[in-house]
């Protein structure tokens, strides 16, 4: 059972192209400001309501971005887009050949870093997450957003833990890793 969702809408999403299933899960992190965590700064930029008129965040100016799910380091479960719609949260993207994954993934950003261990409650509401997601899609894959963006994208970064996924997956969800471990 998925644990307490709240939905915030965001702006940025559209149609799914027709005849697209999600075939994938795609993790990332983020945090706003950079390596501080907490506040409302991501759920602005999701929503489009981050004043980039300051400093830190001049360089996101115009930029409209979201993902379907947000799990704050307290375990929180934010969702902005409804999963039959297109969120955009991978950007210029492949997997196995196919090009423009939002088109046909489900996005989960993580609040944290590269740089940083993510918490036991993020990977308690993650799975949680992964196995009712993977009740819907069974045939649905797993990856990080740095294995659709290789060269570009380093999220969600060397301190995930893709054992604690991996475990989750052994019982509840059949092979649907794309990792070996």
């Amino acid at each position: 059972m998925l644990p307490r969702c709240r939905f915030i809408a965001s702006p940025h999403h559209d149609r799914r192209p027709d005849n697209e299933d999600v075939s994938l899960f795609v993790i990332h992190n983020i945090s706003l400001p950079p390596g501080r965590f907490g506040g409302d700064d991501i759920i602005a930029l999701f929503t489009g309501r981050l004043d980039t008129n300051r400093a830190e965040y001049r360089e996101l100016a115009g930029l409209r971005v979201s993902a379907h799910y947000l799990i704050r380091r307290d375990g929180e479960l934010i969702q902005f887009v409804p999963l039959t719609r297109r969120a955009w949260h991978c950007g210029i993207s492949n997997w196995r050949g196919r090009e423009r994954c939002n088109d046909f993934s489900i996005g989960v950003e993580l609040e944290g870093t590269d740089d940083t261990p993510f918490t036991d409650r993020q990977y308690a509401t993650l799975n949680q997450l992964l196995a009712e997601l993977h009740q819907r899609w069974p045939r649905a894959e797993l990856a990080g957003h740095s294995d659709i963006a290789p060269g570009r994208k380093t999220d969600p970064g060397p301190h995930f833990d893709w054992s604690r996924i991996k475990s989750a997956a052994s019982t509840d969800l059949p092979v649907f890793l794309h990792r070996s471990f």
